[in-house]
């Protein structure tokens, strides 16, 4: 059986090899990318877009770029372009904006660590939207755990989600080196 680490570990390695055909220069051949506001742009014509655009468009969590026939993380193709290496790891954006693709946003994160800078509560979390408070029906109060190191370490039961959250936040800083809320 293979561990949720192991399974992504997996999928960058999947990624890295389809990464492997685009070189930074043929990238900076393509497009253009500007370090201070995270923007790429067309230097030639691709499909339905024109030299000068915009290149890429908004997904779930991050910035796509088609090139050639391929989908790309813009976080990614931004440390292509100014390291001139494909990132071994994981690119973590520091404030938790994943649309936001400045290169002083961008370093290399170890799976756990890009995980560990979670800033808003996940999709599935229906009980509160406030990241670390959930609601306990045996109790009737809401309840706060966080995860360190693989293991879940549970944080209490409290009368309100916003209490729940805050001790939530409280461990998160003590705990998740990479975290930055």
């Amino acid at each position: 059986m293979i561990n949720e680490a192991g399974l992504n570990h997996r999928r960058l390695s999947v990624r890295l090899e389809k990464q492997s055909a685009l070189t930074a220069e043929k990238l900076r051949e393509a497009l253009c990318y500007d370090p201070s506001t995270g923007i790429f742009t067309r230097k030639i014509r691709a499909s339905n877009a024109k030299a000068g655009d915009v290149a890429g468009s908004a997904g779930a969590r991050y910035s796509v770029i088609w090139l050639n026939g391929r989908k790309y993380l813009a976080h990614r193709l931004a440390w292509l372009y100014m390291t001139g290496e494909w990132p071994r790891m994981y690119i973590d954006h520091i404030n938790g904006n994943g649309m936001d693709n400045r290169f002083s946003n961008l370093r290399v994160a170890t799976d756990r660590l890009n995980r560990e800078n979670l800033r808003s509560a996940r999709s599935d979390n229906k009980s509160s939207g406030l990241l670390g408070a959930h609601w306990c029906e045996y109790h009737t109060k809401w309840k706060s755990h966080i995860r360190h190191c693989g293991r879940l370490k549970h944080l209490g039961y409290f009368s309100s989600a916003e209490e729940a959250h805050a001790r939530y936040l409280e461990a998160k800083r003590i705990l998740h080196e990479g975290c930055t809320i």
